[in-house]
């Protein structure tokens, strides 16, 4: 299915939804099921939550910053050896329904080791609340990062932004924002790394996520990425595992091809032989992904 959609400035361009070829319930529900799709989730989730304790253990980190007024709206913070560092916030996935921030603490070992100052950020949950909500709480600590880092070694002109799954979608969200509504400069993100992430919500809530994150038709058309793009200045990875489901690889690339065609400056980065899980290893040390984020970083230099 191809439909007509526009963006701010009036113009058109077509979209190829994700769902388009997956004629029944039943072969929707399969491509967005990740745990089904990975046997091994499980491991996957100790292993992030052990490597994470690992990390608060071996660098020193700031836990549970409040950036906002309730339990869920915290961060942890690893701030750089050296002042005037790059800053990534990263915001973990979960389907918006699950996880929290501390059990992702894994990927800032690599880029606190290339320099960075690194901010990792909890948020509130559906069914509590609504995926709104908590894109507006992304933008409140990204908000409060940009207002506080200097504390942490942090530069606040040099910060990145990378996301995961659900946390890609919340991410992505940060380049059309308004920064000047919260007092910042309009050029307050320099860059984003979205990975494996859902850029078109409306399949999504045709899933069996729907009853708990109760995606609406407002909230498809105005949180949905693929529909917001427009010209700008925030050069965007957009990354997947070569291994995901279909559905996903076509979320990511529906989302890059419609970033470039209004020309704007991104790339994809395919992981080849990586799933939704074990994608993230390429935060490691010598990872794909702390090598391009510092590559990002060094090219937006202030």
């Amino acid at each position: 299915m191809t439909i007509q959609n526009e963006n701010s400035d009036g113009n058109y361009f077509p979209l190829s939804y994700a769902f388009g070829e997956f004629q029944t319930q039943e072969e929707l529900d399969p491509e967005y099921d990740v745990e089904k799709a990975v046997l091994e989730f499980p491991k996957y989730i100790d292993l992030y939550q052990s490597e994470s304790l690992k990390t608060r253990n071996e660098i020193s980190v700031y836990e549970n910053v409040q950036y906002g007024q309730t339990l869920m709206e915290r961060l942890n913070v690893y701030a750089a050896e050296q002042p005037d560092a790059p800053v990534l916030i990263f915001v973990h996935g979960g389907y918006w329904k699950l996880g929290v921030g501390e059990d992702y603490d894994f990927v800032a070992s690599g880029l606190h080791k290339a320099g960075f100052t690194v901010v990792v950020i909890s948020y509130g949950l559906a069914p509590k609340i609504s995926i709104p909500e908590m894109v507006r709480q992304i933008r409140d600590s990204i908000a409060w990062t940009s207002k506080n880092i200097l504390d942490f070694n942090g530069n606040p002109n040099r910060i990145f932004i990378a996301g995961h799954s659900a946390g890609a979608h919340l991410a992505t969200m940060a380049a059309f924002t308004d920064w000047q509504e919260y007092g910042l400069g309009k050029n307050t993100v320099k860059g984003i790394l979205a990975i494996s992430g859902l850029y078109d919500l409306e399949p999504v809530s045709q899933t069996f996520v729907q009853p708990t994150v109760r995606i609406t038709a407002e909230q498809i058309l105005y949180l949905s990425p693929i529909r917001l793009i427009r010209p700008s200045n925030i050069p965007i990875i957009v990354s997947w595992g070569g291994l995901e489901t279909k559905a996903f690889v076509k979320q990511s690339s529906n989302f890059i091809d419609a970033w470039l065609k209004v020309g704007n400056n991104g790339q994809k980065l395919i992981v080849e032989k990586a799933h939704h899980f074990n994608i993230l290893e390429e935060f490691s040390e010598n990872g794909l992904f702390t090598k391009a984020i510092t590559e990002l970083a060094a090219k937006n230099s202030d």
